[in-house]
Formats: structure tokens, C-alpha cells, sequence
């Protein structure tokens, strides 16, 4: 069995008491999921809709979106390789570093992937030369925005340019938008009904903290890849639970917009903390960020409960880099406390 490479890795690691390798909400699920999960308990020992209906129709209403243009998936990472298994590209360019299952799924297929590297000296921020390495060979294009693990937002402009240049050369964009509701940043949305090469990713693992239940979604213009990625799923890939979940959480506007605002407050006072400390800490616009330190952090937080998430098998990364989640106030101030003790030891 391969290597967990993920954070979250509860199962294998006893007595944490402070998970921050995960970047799901620090305010936990809503109550009101919650309540609803309990209500239509009955509902559970139904077969789910394959085709999600009630839930497509409520995110299309969020969105703006025809719901003939979604498709619900086992979480995000589910429809990215159902992506890859229905676009079967045979050339890749992805972003480095960045989230390893668009690696991992295209790993999967007859695939050349070419890696564009980004670097620490501008803060890992995506600039326009990615322009330079997308030709009429390029099937498909990944971007994660804002990107994980470093949190930054791509601009607009560079979207612009990718998405024109991808129009151009006839080159699938896929833009993963997992971690968009944490930031004040704009979604590719926008481009959907102008661009079919174009495809956007969300889910409700993060900002809802439904992670255990597996929830996302793909929307699209192109017609015939929706239908290849509909088809390509098991019947009932999305369970009764989170369906009803999903109907639920997507209505909560206003969760959302106090997720954005405590989480930019914590994230600015994590930050700042983090480089009292002395640690180079990388900028972000999302609910985690990126560290670098000389010192070794993982093993001594994990002897006194904290989780933080090993950066080394991102491409591009190495054994000095980690990621923190923003949580709450009184977590993240035991985060401090507990790196100032390793620090000045």
C-alpha cells in the first residue's frame, strides 16, 4: 500500500490532541448540517440518487450555473481522476508545487506530465511565464486557486491569459477552487459560459468540515465531457448523508462569509506569531500557511499532540517546509506556546 501523503492522519498517529495538517473549518460542520443529518436519519437506508438532483439543483442556484452543468463526485479528488480517466491527455502541465492527486491521477494513464516550477523567492506566487510552457501539445492545464500548499490566490490576469492561451491552443483547464470560500478571491465561475475548455472544482470537505462524508463537485460548459465524467462514476458515488448534507450547507451564505472573516483575522495573527518566532512563513490568502524552518518541527509537536502536515513530498518542497492550518484563537495560541518551548530548546 502506498505512503499516507496527506495531513489528517489521525488513524496512525495516537493521543493528538490539536490537528493542524488538516485545512478543514476550523468552526466544525454547521448545525444546521448537523440537524438535518439527524432529521432524515430514516433516509439512510435508502439507495442514493445517482444523479443528485435535489443537490445539483441547489448548488446550480448558488453558483449560477444550468445544474445540466454539474456533476457531483466522492469529494473532489473523485472527480479528478475521473477527469483524467475521461480525458485520457496524453501531455499534462501542472504547477509546482501543488496538490499531488493531479500528479497521481495522470500517473495513472499513458501521460507525459511537464512541471512548472514556482519559487520561494516570490513567495511561490504563479506568474505569466506559465504561459510559455503551454502549446498546441498541452491537454490539460491544473491550477489550484488559491493553491495548496501555499495558499496564494492566482491573479486574474494570469487567469486571463491562461484561459485565452488554452482557447488558443485547445488545451483543457482545470482550475481546483477547493479552498476559494476561505479567501476574498474571485471564482473562475465566471468563465464558464465562455469558455467550454474551461472546468471548476469545489467541495464542501473544507469550508463545511464535511471531509468525512466526501462531497464535491465539477462544472463545466463542455457538454461531452460532463457526460464522459458522469458516466464514469459507480452508481451511487455520492452516499444519502451527503447529498443531504450538501442540500443543506449550500444554502449557508452566511457561514461562509463569517468563515472568510475569522479565518483572516486568525490567519493574520498565526502569522504574525509565527514569524516572532523567527520562521519564514510564506504569504497566503487561504485558511493555512506555509512554513519554513531550519529546525525540525514535526516529530517534537507531535510529542505534545499537534499535527502539522510534512511537506517534503510536494514537488519543489523539501524536509525544512511545513504547513499549518489556521484554526481557532485558543488552538493556534497553543500552536505558539508549543513552538516557542521547541524553538528555544
Amino acid at each position: 500500500m502506498d505512503k499516507y501523503e496527506h495531513g489528517g492522519d489521525v488513524y496512525r498517529n495516537d493521543n493528538i490532541l490539536h490537528d493542524f495538517s488538516v485545512n478543514t473549518n476550523a468552526r466544525g460542520m454547521p448545525e444546521e448540517v448537523k440537524k438535518a443529518l439527524i432529521d432524515r436519519v430514516a433516509e439512510f437506508s435508502r439507495y442514493p440518487d445517482p444523479q443528485c438532483s435535489r443537490l445539483r439543483r441547489a448548488i446550480a442556484l448558488r453558483e449560477g450555473v444550468d445544474e445540466e452543468h454539474i456533476v457531483c463526485g466522492n469529494g473532489a479528488a473523485d472527480l479528478i481522476y475521473r477527469l483524467v480517466y475521461s480525458l485520457k491527455p496524453k501531455s499534462a502541465l501542472i504547477p509546482a508545487p501543488t496538490f499531488s492527486e493531479y500528479e497521481r491521477a495522470l500517473s495513472q494513464i499513458d501521460c507525459s506530465i511537464d512541471y512548472h516550477q514556482l519559487t520561494p523567492d516570490n513567495g511561490f506566487f504563479l506568474s505569466d511565464t506559465i504561459l510559455e510552457r503551454i502549446d498546441r501539445h498541452t491537454d490539460v492545464v491544473f491550477l489550484c486557486h488559491p493553491n495548496n500548499p501555499t495558499g496564494r490566490l492566482i491573479e486574474r490576469s494570469i487567469i486571463d491569459g491562461i484561459l485565452e492561451k488554452c482557447r488558443q491552443t485547445g488545451t483543457i483547464v482545470i482550475v481546483d477552487e477547493c479552498f476559494i470560500d476561505f479567501t476574498d478571491g474571485f471564482s473562475t465561475t465566471d468563465y464558464l459560459e465562455q469558455m467550454p475548455h474551461l472546468v471548476v472544482l469545489k467541495a464542501f470537505t473544507k469550508s463545511y468540515a464535511l471531509a468525512g462524508l466526501r462531497l464535491g463537485y465539477m462544472m463545466s460548459t463542455n457538454t461531452s465531457l460532463i457526460e464522459k465524467v458522469m458516466s464514469s462514476a459507480q452508481c451511487w458515488s455520492v452516499s444519502v448523508p451527503a447529498q443531504i448534507a450538501g442540500e443543506t450547507a449550500v444554502t449557508l451564505d452566511k457561514w461562509l462569509t463569517e468563515t472568510r472573516r475569522e479565518t483572516a483575522v486568525e490567519r493574520a495573527f498565526l502569522r504574525q506569531a509565527l514569524l516572532n518566532l523567527g520562521l519564514t512563513v510564506f504569504p497566503s490568502d487561504a485558511n493555512y500557511l506555509l512554513v519554513e524552518s531550519d529546525v525540525p518541527l514535526y516529530e517534537p509537536l507531535l510529542r505534545v499532540g499537534i499535527l502539522i502536515r510534512r511537506c517534503e513530498n510536494f514537488r519543489g518542497l523539501n524536509q525544512r517546509y511545513f504547513r499549518f492550518a489556521v484554526k481557532t484563537k485558543r488552538e493556534n495560541e497553543r500552536l505558539i506556546a508549543a513552538l516557542l518551548d521547541i524553538l528555544k530548546r
